[in-house]
C-alpha cells in the first residue's frame, strides 16, 4: 500500500487546522496537528513529515522563529516549509523566504492552491537525490555529503540555495531566467512568484561571501553562474 504523505499543520485556530486537515485527508494526505511550537517541535521529534504548513503568528515563538530554527538544525532542515498567513506585503513575505520558507501562502486560499502548492514542493525535493561532485575554480559542491567549500573552507548553505548552486554549476556560463530557474530547481512553478528567485539569489551570494561575485546578473534576462568571475 502507497504511503500517503504527512502534512504537519502548525496553526492555532481549531477551525482553520480542522478545515485543512479535511481538505488534506480527503485528497491523500496524513494530517498531524500542532498548536503551536512546542507541540510543533515534539511531533517532528517523534517522526518527520514531508511538508510543514506553518502559521507566522502562533502563541509563543513565531513561525518565522521555528521557520529559522528548524532550517539551522541537520534533522530537519530539508523538510519543505509552506508558511501560512495573512501578512501579504511583500515585505512579510521577503522576511517569510529569508527564515527558510520554501513558499508562501496568504490566507485566505482556496483548497485547490494549497493542495497544488504542497504538490509542487514533494515535487521539488527529487533534486536533493542527485548524489554528484561540481566545482568552478575552488568552488566545489559536494551533493553526496551535501557541503559547498571555497579554498578549502566549508560554507553553510541553505537546503534551496543550495540545489540552485547545483544547478547553475552544472550549467555555467548560460544565462537562466527566473522562470526557467524556478522550473529547473524548483519544479512546477505555476504557483510560485519569481520574486522567490530573487530572494534565495541573494542569499545564496551572501552564503558565497567572497565567491558570490560568481553569480552574475544579468539585466533583463536572469542570473549566470560565470567561472570568469572568480578570475
Amino acid at each position: 500500500m502507497k504511503k500517503m504523505p504527512m502534512i504537519l499543520i502548525v496553526e492555532d485556530e481549531p477551525a482553520i487546522a480542522e478545515l485543512i486537515a479535511v481538505n488534506l485527508r480527503h485528497n491523500g494526505f496524513t494530517p498531524v496537528w500542532a498548536e503551536d511550537g512546542e507541540s510543533a517541535q515534539r511531533e517532528l521529534d517523534a517522526v518527520l513529515p514531508d511538508v510543514i504548513l506553518l502559521d507566522w503568528m502562533l502563541p509563543g515563538t513565531s513561525g518565522l522563529q521555528l521557520a529559522r530554527k528548524w532550517r539551522s538544525e541537520g534533522r530537519t532542515k530539508s523538510v519543505p516549509i509552506l508558511m501560512l498567513t495573512a501578512r501579504g506585503d511583500e515585505p512579510d513575505k521577503v522576511a517569510g523566504l529569508d527564515a527558510g520558507a520554501d513558499d508562501y501562502i496568504t490566507k485566505p486560499f482556496s483548497t485547490q492552491e494549497l493542495l497544488a502548492r504542497i504538490r509542487a514542493v514533494l515535487r521539488r525535493r527529487a533534486p536533493e537525490q542527485i548524489q554528484d561532485k561540481v566545482s568552478i575554480g575552488e568552488l566545489v559542491l559536494d551533493a553526496a555529503a551535501h557541503r559547498v567549500s571555497w579554498q578549502g573552507d566549508m560554507l553553510k548553505v541553505g537546503p534551496t540555495e543550495f540545489k540552485l548552486l547545483h544547478f547553475m554549476m552544472k550549467h555555467p556560463e548560460r544565462v537562466h531566467s527566473r522562470a526557467q530557474l524556478l522550473d529547473k530547481v524548483w519544479g512546477d512553478h505555476v504557483f510560485i512568484e519569481e520574486r522567490t528567485v530573487d530572494v534565495h539569489v541573494k542569499r545564496l551570494r551572501e552564503a558565497l561571501g567572497v565567491a558570490g561575485t560568481v553569480i552574475e546578473t544579468v539585466r533583463g534576462a536572469g542570473y549566470r553562474l560565470s567561472a570568469q568571475a572568480l578570475a
